[in-house]
C-alpha cells in the first residue's frame, strides 16, 4: 500500500485545522491576539523548514537575511515576497521542476508526493508539489468551506474543474471525497465532457450543487435551456459555489433559477484561502492557515485595512514540501474593515477584484479586462461573453471589447454606441466596442477548455 496513507495523518489534520461547528465556535471566534499566537507559532515551524529550501537561502541571502534575523510574524515583511515569475525563473534555472520544493531526486521521489501542475491561464503550467498531509490540510479547508456554505449529505455536487495534469479538478475531487458526504459528479470542463452532456447529467443524476469557475457555470445553464431543460426546476441546483471575480451574482443566481452563490479566493500554490459565508459579506480568511497581506503593487509595501492592492499569502501548513511565504498572488482585492455580523473575528476580503499585471492603462485609467463581465451583465442584450483586445495607436494603447448579442439582439451602431456609453460610464475612459453573436468569442476565450477562459488578448507587442 502506498505511505501517502501513512503520511496523511488525518486524526492530527482534523484535529489542527478543525470543520463546522468546532471551527466556527473556536478559532473563528477567537480574539486576534489568540489567532496571532496560534500563527505566530505555526508560522516560526515553517521558517524552520523554508530554510532548508534553495529558492529561499538564494533569495533570503542576495537580500541580506539570515535565520537569527527572522523571530516571529512581527518580523514578516523583512522577507522579500515572490511571484509565480520568480518561481518559473527557478524552473528555467533547475529544469523540469524548479527548487522551489525540498523533493530532492538523490533518493528516488518520496512515496507521499503528489505532482500537478497550474492550468497555465497566465503563462505556461508551473510545477505543484504536495506532500500527503499539507495536501490533506489543504483538502480539509476546502470541504471546511463547502461545508460552511451549506452543503450537505443530501447534496450532488456537480463539478466542472478541470482534471488531466491541472491541480484543480483533483482538488475539488479529493475534497469532496474525504472530508464531506456529499456525492460527486466529476464532470470536468467542456472538452472532458461535452457540455450538452453535462446538463444531461445533471438532470439525469439530479444535481443540487455546482462548484467551478463562473463563466462556464453560467454558460451551462444556456447550454441548459437549449436542450428545453430549466435550471431550478429540471436541473434542481439550489447551491453554487466558484469563483466569482466581479462578476454579477444575480444574474448567475437567475440563470440557475435562483440557487444561493457564494464566492471562495485560492491558487495552486495555496490551496483556498477564504470563502464567502451564509452572510453574504465578504470572503472570511482561514486564518488559522494563512496570514494573509494586501501589498502595493507598484512598491511591495504592505498597505492598511481598506485599500486595494495585491493578495500575499503565507501558508502556515505547509512546512514539508513546497512551503510557501509571501507570495504575491498578483490578484488585487482589500481587506474589510467593519465587524461581521456574524460575530466571526476572522479577516475578510473584498474578493477577487482584477490582476494587476493583467491591467491596462488607457489614458490614466486603469482597467481590469476580468471586471468588465460585471459591467455587460447589466445590459439585456448581451450575453456576458467578451474578450478585450488591446493595440497601440502611435505611442499609447487602445482597446477594443469583443461583446456577445444575444440572438435577437440588433446589431446595428445604435447598441454598439449604446454599449460603448455603458462601458464608459462604468471604467471611466473610452474604450471601442465591437459585436458578435452568441458562441462567436468562445474561440478567443476558450471558455469550454480552460478553467478561466481568456479576456485579454494583448496585441501590442505582436
Amino acid at each position: 500500500m502506498s505511505r501517502y496513507f501513512e503520511q496523511m495523518q488525518l486524526q492530527r489534520t482534523r484535529a489542527e485545522y478543525p470543520m463546522g461547528g468546532a471551527f466556527l465556535d473556536g478559532v473563528a471566534r477567537q480574539s486576534r491576539d489568540e489567532v496571532c499566537a496560534l500563527q505566530n507559532h505555526r508560522f516560526l515551524k515553517l521558517m524552520v523548514r523554508a530554510w532548508q529550501v534553495p529558492f529561499y537561502r538564494r533569495r533570503w541571502a542576495d537580500a541580506g537575511i539570515e535565520p537569527g534575523d527572522i523571530r516571529g510574524l512581527d518580523d514578516l515583511e523583512k522577507i522579500p515576497a515572490f511571484s509565480k515569475a520568480d518561481l518559473m525563473a527557478s524552473v528555467e534555472a533547475n529544469p523540469p521542476f524548479g527548487d522551489y520544493h525540498g523533493v530532492g531526486l538523490s533518493g528516488g521521489w518520496r512515496p507521499d508526493i503528489v505532482f500537478q501542475t497550474t492550468s497555465g491561464t497566465t503563462g505556461a503550467p508551473q510545477p505543484l508539489f504536495f506532500g500527503a498531509h499539507d495536501r490533506e490540510v489543504q483538502n480539509l479547508l476546502l470541504a471546511r468551506a463547502y461545508q460552511f456554505q451549506g452543503l450537505g449529505r443530501r447534496d450532488v455536487v456537480h463539478s466542472v474543474y478541470g482534471h488531466g495534469m491541472v491541480n484543480g479538478g483533483h482538488y475539488v475531487r479529493e475534497a469532496i471525497l474525504h472530508f464531506t458526504d456529499a456525492l460527486l459528479l466529476s464532470a470536468g470542463t467542456g472538452l472532458e465532457t461535452r457540455s450538452r452532456q453535462q446538463v444531461d447529467i445533471m438532470h439525469r443524476f439530479g444535481a443540487t450543487a455546482i462548484v467551478g469557475f463562473v463563466n462556464y457555470i453560467k454558460y451551462l445553464a444556456e447550454v441548459a435551456r437549449e436542450a428545453g431543460l430549466e435550471p431550478g426546476r429540471d436541473i434542481p441546483v439550489r447551491m453554487i459555489s466558484g469563483h466569482l471575480g466581479q462578476e454579477d451574482r444575480a444574474a448567475l443566481s437567475a440563470a440557475w433559477g435562483g440557487a444561493e452563490v457564494f464566492d471562495w479566493y485560492g491558487v495552486g500554490d495555496t490551496g483556498i484561502i477564504a470563502a464567502e459565508g451564509p452572510d453574504h459579506d465578504g470572503l472570511y480568511v482561514w486564518d488559522d492557515a494563512h496570514v494573509v497581506e494586501i501589498l502595493d503593487p507598484d512598491t511591495g509595501a504592505v498597505l492598511p485595512p481598506g485599500q486595494p492592492g495585491n493578495i500575499c499569502v503565507t501558508v502556515l501548513f505547509k512546512a514539508d514540501v513546497y512551503p510557501v511565504v509571501r507570495f504575491d498572488t498578483k490578484d488585487v482585492s482589500s481587506f474589510l474593515t467593519a465587524p461581521a455580523s456574524t460575530g466571526l473575528t476572522l479577516n475578510r476580503l473584498a474578493g477577487f477584484q482584477g490582476r494587476s499585471d493583467n491591467m491596462v492603462k488607457l489614458r490614466g485609467v486603469n482597467v481590469y479586462p476580468t471586471a468588465i463581465g460585471a459591467h455587460l451583465e447589466s445590459h439585456p442584450a448581451t450575453t456576458g461573453e467578451y474578450v478585450c483586445r488591446v493595440g497601440r495607436d502611435g505611442d499609447r494603447d487602445r482597446m477594443t471589447v469583443v461583446v456577445e448579442l444575444r440572438g435577437d439582439a440588433d446589431r446595428g451602431a445604435a447598441m454598439q454606441d449604446d454599449i460603448a456609453t455603458l462601458l464608459r460610464q462604468k471604467l471611466g475612459v473610452e474604450v471601442a466596442v465591437g459585436l458578435v453573436g452568441p458562441g462567436e468569442t468562445a474561440s478567443l476565450t476558450q471558455i469550454e477548455a480552460r478553467q478561466k477562459p481568456i479576456r485579454l488578448i494583448d496585441e501590442r507587442f505582436t
